[in-house]
């Protein structure tokens, strides 16, 4: 089997890659957020999607992760990481473009976009899993929770000008133009990712790829931290995907609400990411990132309840605090369970570490949004809605009750009962 070759060491050149490949992933991102918006709405607008249709098109776009979570961290330890990247960006932008032109011809139909879905899908699986790689190759492990913290601010702030932006774009291009732009950054991210080196493979000696999967799966699941935190975040998916399946449907149909309002609405999603992502450096050196993962984590799953609140147009806006506060209270943990899995798993084991939690982790965004769709057909989207939301208090209670809820940081010993009640009262 094969391992990634180390790379340049980190230096003005390592620092240089670092913001290119920055770069790249900003722009695909944005256009990923974009497309957040204005896939539901091709479906809704364009093919007149049922609720049902809308929630499985959500679904089929993370499916892959329960096909190919496992592997992939296998694949990106045995290929060329720049070559296998630049060629998923092809991948994607030539799936994203293929809708305008069916649109074009007068050939869209709700299958194409299913395809759609599973392919861009299935190359972010394999993407996404490189990306979790690289940062520790060319970070000091005293700077992954800052450049993490970087990282998820950038994409909150894509994910809050993406669907703005998308909602005031298809008033002028409709939502298939928006899908034209997203295909464009891709273009751009494969053109950047092109200029930084190769980093090749170093032979291994043969092992069989389900050894290795066994390994970084055995190591997660027997790890007193690592563990929770994957149930963790895999229930955090399930609510976000869930969340983000109804959010359109239930925002068009139900208050009301134009495109333009919808892609503000989901932006405010962004905000809360990007205030969780600026606070948690400073909230993790007071508190401990254990403390700070918990606590935030239940105050996100209680603003994520006036949610529901939302009725109409006047008072959308409680839908909009919801998002601010779930979110921040999720990319606070994600920040601290990402660093923990980054200077805890040993190097030769991350990608595959990495690839098992976001096999289990991810692997519950399909089955969040089509829980949501049969839930919305079964009970309505309201009642759907606030149980949904109910269930984002689900999370910081598992961290709770597990190993996690009896430490101050994730990497740190476990406290005795009377100094965890002295320090969770200065907390």
């Amino acid at each position: 089997m094969t391992g990634q070759a180390p790379v340049a060491p980190k230096d003005t050149t390592a620092s240089s890659m670092f913001w290119r490949f920055w770069l790249a992933t900003t722009v695909s991102e944005a256009g990923s957020a974009m497309t957040a918006v204005a896939l539901p709405l091709v479906a809704l607008t364009v093919l007149d999607a049922t609720a049902l249709q809308v929630t499985l098109l959500a679904a089929a776009g993370q499916v892959a992760w329960l096909i190919l979570g496992l592997p992939a961290g296998v694949v990106v330890q045995k290929y060329p990481l720049r070559a296998l990247q630049v060629t998923l960006d092809l991948v994607r932008m030539a799936a994203m473009a293929s809708i305008p032109v069916a649109w074009w011809l007068d050939r869209l139909t709700y299958p194409h976009l299913l395809l759609v879905a599973l392919i861009t899908g299935s190359a972010t699986v394999l993407f996404d899993i490189g990306n979790s790689t690289f940062l520790p190759a060319v970070v000091d492990k005293q700077e992954l929770s800052t450049r993490n913290s970087l990282i998820s601010g950038t994409e909150a702030v894509t994910q809050t000008g993406g669907p703005s932006v998308s909602g005031l774009l298809v008033h002028l291009t409709g939502p298939v133009g928006v899908l034209a732009i997203d295909a464009a950054s891709y273009l751009v991210s494969a053109v950047t990712l092109g200029t930084l080196p190769e980093r090749r493979p170093e032979a291994q000696p043969y092992t069989k790829a389900r050894q290795l999967i066994r390994e970084g799966w055995n190591f997660v699941i027997r790890h007193p931290v690592m563990r929770p935190c994957m149930m963790w975040a895999t229930v955090v998916n399930f609510v976000s995907a869930a969340l983000v399946a109804l959010t359109p449907l239930y925002l068009v149909r139900e208050a009301g609400a134009s495109a333009t309002v919808v892609g503000i609405v989901i932006a405010m999603d962004g905000v809360g990411a990007l205030i969780g992502s600026a606070a948690a450096t400073r909230l993790a050196a007071r508190f401990g990132t254990a403390r700070a993962m918990i606590v935030a984590g239940l105050a996100g799953g209680l603003l994520a309840l006036v949610i529901p609140l939302t009725t109409e147009l006047g008072n959308i806006y409680f839908y909009a605090l919801g998002n601010v506060g779930f979110a921040f209270g999720v990319v606070i943990g994600s920040i601290m369970a990402r660093t923990h899995r980054q200077t805890e798993a040993p190097p030769k084991l991350l990608s595959r570490v990495m690839a098992t939690v976001r096999f289990v982790s991810w692997g519950a965004l399909p089955m969040g949004a089509a829980f949501s769709g049969l839930l919305a057909s079964l009970v309505g989207l309201h009642t759907a809605l606030w149980l949904v939301c109910t269930g984002a208090l689900i999370a910081p209670l598992i961290l709770l009750l597990s190993p996690v809820g009896r430490r101050r940081d994730l990497s740190g010993p476990q406290e005795d009962g009377r100094h965890r009640r002295t320090t969770m009262r200065n907390f």
